[in-house]
């Protein structure tokens, strides 16, 4: 085997029924495809999925040969485990538990939670509190079920470092909890390349690759939609560092071009970013292929 690198299921054609989507991930010489759970209805929708239509999916899969071993679970942005509003914490909990039985049908190894204890609600201890509690109620659920949860390391100062992620994998003490850290947000807030990878490399699920514009006293940065190699990911250091903690695992092309207005459009975007590190990642000795 290889290492495998993916593609994020929102640079994919919107419009794409799931066979067509692995089909196109497969013509653009990506092994997988994480798929995306964000808080829409449209998507959180795709929980309640039906016997039938998870294991359409699971034929997808063998058609294909394109695996989905990675779920982006965003819900939790609009249902946060933090959440003063206790309606609310309830429902974060319910589509927990619902993602994991997804995961479990689908065979998803690794579903990827949004680091913060609450998005658009004012932050405190208490909601600090009931993240951590409930966290640790999903990781129990995700043991379970013998599915991983990893912590994304986030655009919210609530997780944005891997150091930050150490200190809650700590407390919550579960061998069913991971990183999965995001290489522009780990950099956009000044993190230290070496000291993060080096302090956190044990603990790594997965690892998106994206750039972004960095966090100052006059910018909150940008987090998303930057394009690759303008931003400020030192990608030489990144991939040196990953190269000397031995890691061996995927690669995740993290973009937002589900709405170009063709799928040429949506594939010459994808091949500009593949121009762009693959080059790298051959020159670090990470040769995904």
């Amino acid at each position: 085997m290889v290492r495998p690198i993916g593609i994020y299921e929102k640079a994919t054609p919107k419009q794409l029924t799931w066979l067509e989507r692995l089909y196109f991930a497969k013509e653009l010489g990506f092994d997988f495809v994480e798929m995306s759970i964000d808080e829409s209805d449209a998507r959180l929708e795709r929980l309640d999925w039906t016997k039938e239509e998870r294991l359409t999916i699971v034929k997808n899969i063998f058609e294909t040969g394109v695996r989905i071993p990675t779920i982006c679970f965003s819900g939790h942005r609009r249902y946060p485990l933090g959440s003063d509003n206790p309606e609310i914490e309830a429902k974060s909990l319910e589509l927990m538990k619902k993602c994991i039985e997804l995961a479990q049908d689908l065979g998803v190894r690794t579903i990827q939670l949004a680091g913060y204890d609450v998005y658009y609600e004012e932050k405190s201890p208490e909601t600090r509190v009931r993240f951590m509690k409930n966290l640790r109620q999903a990781c129990d659920w995700a043991e379970e079920a013998q599915v991983i949860l990893a912590i994304e390391i986030m655009d919210d100062p609530f997780i944005n470092s891997i150091e930050k992620y150490l200190a809650v994998a700590k407390e919550i003490n579960s061998p069913y909890l991971f990183v999965y850290p995001d290489t522009g947000n780990v950099s956009a807030w000044h993190n230290d390349l070496w000291s993060e990878f080096y302090l956190g490399h044990h603990a790594i699920a997965a690892i998106h690759l994206k750039d972004t514009y960095p966090v100052t006293e006059n910018s909150k940065g940008q987090f998303r939609d930057v394009p690759f190699g303008q931003g400020c990911v030192d990608w030489e250091a990144l991939f040196d560092v990953l190269k000397r903690t031995n890691y061996n695992g995927p690669f995740l092309i993290e973009m937002w071009s589900e709405n170009c207005e063709t799928v040429e459009e949506t594939k010459a975007a994808i091949k500009e970013a593949q121009d762009f590190l693959y080059p790298l990642i051959e020159k670090a000795g990470l040769k995904t292929w």
